[in-house]
């Protein structure tokens, strides 16, 4: 199948980067391309989305590939198992969840050592938020005709609700130590690794 380029993709390569030889989950795995990708650098990939129709598509896409699994599952129905990981990414998936329960749900299934990667969308709420915005715009539209932007891929989206702000107020109180950075494409990058058993 296919590859294609647009804002979520533009971070595979951040993901990717923390992916070698670790168990990984990937969660709201839509199509399948970020599986796909992470399927030769890590030990092990697990992709969960709740809608059949893609996962219907992301089992096609990873038909040959090794080492992968996709399941049609919500994130609060697959957390309740006991399995644990060494890396769960969430690409444009977190904000179609509540915070505070996604995050905390995934800092129990990291293993000591695993870390949390997501490339996460945020609301404009601030007068900051907006100015921002401004700013990377041309950056963004340059970057979208550049790379022939594929917008709709065909699976579900959702507005952001919560304002940058808000999410490393919750992030901070859930992740002691997260790091959260403004990106383009409109886009946030957190990281946060698990030191100990919690």
């Amino acid at each position: 199948m296919a590859d294609y380029w647009n804002h979520n993709t533009a971070y595979h390569p951040w993901v990717l980067a923390l992916a070698r030889g670790r168990d990984v989950l990937d969660v709201g795995c839509g199509e399948g391309l970020l599986v796909e990708r992470l399927a030769p650098l890590a030990r092990s990939v697990v992709g969960i989305d709740p809608d059949p129709t893609v996962v219907r598509r992301a089992r096609a896409r990873l038909s040959d590939v090794d080492g992968v699994s996709v399941m049609e599952s919500t994130f609060a129905d697959y957390a309740s198992d006991t399995t644990r990981f060494d890396l769960i990414t969430f690409v444009a998936s977190l904000h179609h969840l509540d915070l505070r329960e996604a995050l905390t749900a995934a800092k129990g299934m990291l293993r000591p050592g695993g870390e949390l990667a997501v490339v996460g969308l945020s609301a404009n709420t601030t007068v900051a938020d907006w100015v921002w915005s401004a700013l990377y715009l041309p950056a963004v539209r340059l970057g979208s005709r550049w790379h022939r932007e594929t917008r709709d891929i065909g699976v579900a989206v959702a507005e952001p609700r919560e304002g940058l702000t808000e999410i490393r107020q919750v992030a901070e109180e859930v992740l002691p130590g997260v790091k959260i950075r403004r990106a383009l494409y409109y886009r946030y990058l957190m990281r946060w690794q698990k030191r100990h058993e919690t």
